[in-house]
């Protein structure tokens, strides 16, 4: 390159081809992830879970459900960072006061009885939508002992 010279060098005619399969890599990845994602949502649903029509009080504790965080961390009937709700119902189906005992560990949050993940706590839910959002899932059909 001679001093005077503005001109850069020209760049090899692959570059140009390598970063646009870079970037048509990268877009497709995102879009299976993304595509995935709402797959998984749709067929794993919430409002799916529930085979039988349920009654308001379950209507409105699946709702308070959809509605909140809960999704976030929990799945109807697959593990993420909390377990499913079908594994919550199975584990205190026998439990008398198991509706109770939910709602207050939706409301004042847990840790240590599924793993080192803790559960935030959530006083904005009243005792009421907290107790519908327990009798919700204690209505699933519990987890399969192999889940």
């Amino acid at each position: 390159m001679h001093p005077d010279d503005d001109t850069p060098p020209q760049r090899p005619r692959w570059l140009a081809a390598a970063l646009t399969v870079a970037v048509v890599v990268v877009v497709a990845g995102m879009l299976t992830v993304g595509w995935r994602t709402l797959q998984a949502g749709s067929s794993t649903s919430v409002a799916a879970a529930s085979p039988t029509a349920p009654t308001a009080a379950l209507a409105a504790g699946m709702a308070a459900v959809n509605a909140s965080d809960c999704i976030r961390c929990h799945g109807v009937d697959r593990r993420y960072v909390g377990p499913a709700f079908n594994q919550v119902s199975a584990r205190y189906q026998g439990r008398a006061d198991a509706v109770d005992y939910l709602a207050g560990k939706i409301r004042n949050g847990g840790a240590g009885e599924w793993g080192r993940a803790l559960m935030p706590r959530h006083p904005h839910w009243s005792e009421a939508q907290a107790r519908q959002m327990a009798q919700w899932v204690m209505s699933l059909p519990p987890a399969a002992p192999g889940q």
